[in-house]
C-alpha cells in the first residue's frame, strides 16, 4: 500500500511512499489502513504492482529459506507445491541447478512444471513418500507420519515441516528428531524469520521477471 502517516521517529519513509510489509503479528491486512513497525515494511520497487508485491512477504520469505537448506544437484522435493510459496520455490530451485519434484493434485501439475519442476506427483493417487530418496523434503501440508518421511529421505537426507496438522508437527517436533538421529537423517520445523531482510532479495527478481507472480484470483476489498 501506500504510506498515510508516519510516527515522529520513522526516518526511512515518507507519506505517499508505495511500500511492501509482513504485517503478520499485527494482522489488520483486509483493511482499508493498517499499521505496521517501520522494521515490518520495505519500500516496493516501481517494477511491481501492488498485486504482485502482496504475494511475497510470507510466500515469498518461506520459498528463500526453504531454498537455501538445498545446494545445487540434489534431490529436493516439495509438497504442496502449487500454492504461493510452491510458485516461488520452485523457480528459485530451478535457477539454482535443484532437481526437484512437486507434490500437489493433478489439475496443478502443467502450473508447477511450467515453474520449473522436474517431476511432479499427484498426492491423491501416488504416495511420494515411496518415491525418493530424496535429499531435502519441504512439507507445506504435512500429515503423514514421522516414519513415512523417514522412509523417503535419503541418508543424511534433510525432512523440514512448514505447516501441516498440530497432531503432525508435534510428532515432528518429538519422535521425528528422534527417529532422524537414529537413521542418519534429520526431521524438523522450518522456523520462517519474518521481515523486510528475509523477503527482500526476492523483490528485485520478481520486478525484473527473472521470477514470476501469476495471480489466480482478484477480490475487491468487500470480499
Amino acid at each position: 500500500g501506500r504510506v498515510a502517516a508516519v510516527g515522529p521517529e520513522v526516518t526511512g519513509f515518507r507519506i505517499g511512499d508505495e511500500v511492501i510489509a509482513d504485517n503478520l503479528t499485527l494482522k489488520g491486512g483486509f483493511a482499508d489502513f493498517a499499521v505496521a513497525p517501520q522494521s515490518a515494511v520495505a519500500h516496493k520497487s516501481a517494477g511491481l504492482s501492488f498485486a504482485e508485491a502482496s504475494t511475497i512477504p510470507q510466500s515469498g520469505a518461506i520459498a528463500l529459506q526453504a531454498l537455501a537448506r538445498a545446494a545445487p544437484g540434489e534431490r529436493m522435493l516439495l509438497n504442496g507445491a502449487g500454492g504461493g510459496a510452491g510458485m516461488f520455490a520452485l523457480q528459485l530451485a530451478a535457477a539454482a541447478g535443484i532437481h526437484v519434484t512437486a507434490v500437489d493434485h493433478a489439475g496443478k501439475a502443467d502450473f508447477m512444471r511450467s515453474l520449473g519442476a522436474q517431476r511432479t506427483i499427484d498426492y491423491r493417487s501416488e504416495d511420494y513418500t515411496r518415491t525418493g530418496p530424496y535429499d531435502l523434503i519441504v512439507d507445506l501440508v504435512a500429515s503423514r507420519s514421522v516414519f513415512a518421511y523417514r522412509r523417503a529421505l535419503a541418508p543424511g537426507g534433510r525432512y523440514l515441516v512448514v505447516g501441516g496438522t498440530a497432531r503432525t508437527l508435534l510428532r515432528v517436533i518429538t519422535a521425528g528428531a528422534l527417529i532422524g538421529a537414529l537413521s542418519g537423517r534429520r526431521l524438523g520445523v522450518l522456523a520462517v524469520q519474518e521481515g523486510p531482510t528475509h523477503f527482500a532479495p526476492l523483490v528485485e527478481r520478481v520486478a525484473s521477471g527473472e521470477v514470476r507472480v501469476t495471480i489466480d484470483s482478484r477480490f475487491p476489498l468487500e470480499q
